[in-house]
């Protein structure tokens, strides 16, 4: 058994807040009591600043901040562990960065936890949901997706990273990868129904889970429903008649 296997429906459900700074905290108003994660993706970052991320860790959030670091080691480093000083849980960084700028995300990691006792998850991009096989072309990948996105993953478990971000359609084969206690977590998830967006390799949410995911990313189907709680209770409700 894995360590996130007893989680409930709902601490499964990451909320992406892809908006504005205000309507981020009108968001979080409302599915204060309800929903556990929030995602703050580098355009509230950039909108908000850090500071928002430690106003929403107070309102009792668990925070994503899907920051995406990919630089030297010595910036990444540094960037982790002032994420982790705003109150972030979990932090992204690109998986194709090198061994060595992994390795420095980790410190940066283990640096928050001796300085704050905070110690935020750090997991990997793999390949973009946003990427299909033409576009990953374009940038010099030619090898098929699900290679591609095994390499790095392996390559950032063994680095120290708690997991990765992949398409659900590479969530079974990265749970068989990287074995029960890698975190997975996977956005590109869409209620059935529900318009593809920009997403190109997307599941259903009980679908991701059932194949390996820890976690699920849902955004647009949450935020921009009429009735957010609503539209998040009904996520949970089919995990829970999934089980």
């Amino acid at each position: 058994m894995g360590r996130f296997d007893n989680l409930s429906a709902r601490e499964r459900i990451m909320v992406a807040l892809d908006c504005g700074p205000d309507e981020a905290r009108e968001l979080a108003a409302k599915l204060e009591g309800h929903a556990t994660w929030l995602k703050v993706g580098i355009t509230l970052i950039y909108d908000g600043g850090l500071p928002l991320v430690s106003e929403l860790k107070q309102r009792g959030f668990k925070i994503f901040v899907d920051s995406k670091f990919h630089d030297i080691p010595h910036q990444v480093r540094g960037a982790v562990r002032s994420a982790a000083h705003s109150g972030a849980d979990l932090v992204t960084v690109h998986g194709s960065g090198s061994e060595a700028m992994l390795r420095a995300c980790h410190e940066g990691a283990e640096q928050a936890q001796a300085e704050f006792g905070h110690k935020p998850y750090v997991i990997a991009i793999t390949v973009l949901t946003s990427m299909d096989a033409d576009e990953l072309a374009k940038v010099g990948v030619t090898r098929p997706i699900p290679e591609q996105a095994a390499s790095l993953a392996k390559l950032a478990v063994d680095s120290g990273l708690d997991g990765i971000v992949c398409s659900p359609r590479e969530a079974r084969e990265m749970r068989e990868l990287l074995g029960p206690d890698a975190l997975i977590v996977t956005p590109g998830v869409r209620p059935a129904g529900a318009a593809l967006g920009d997403q190109s390799r997307v599941a259903t949410p009980a679908a991701a889970i059932e194949a390996g995911a820890s976690h699920i990313v849902v955004g647009r189907p949450i935020t921009q429903a009429e009735d957010p709680v609503a539209a998040f209770e009904a996520i949970v409700s089919e995990l829970e008649a999934a089980k």
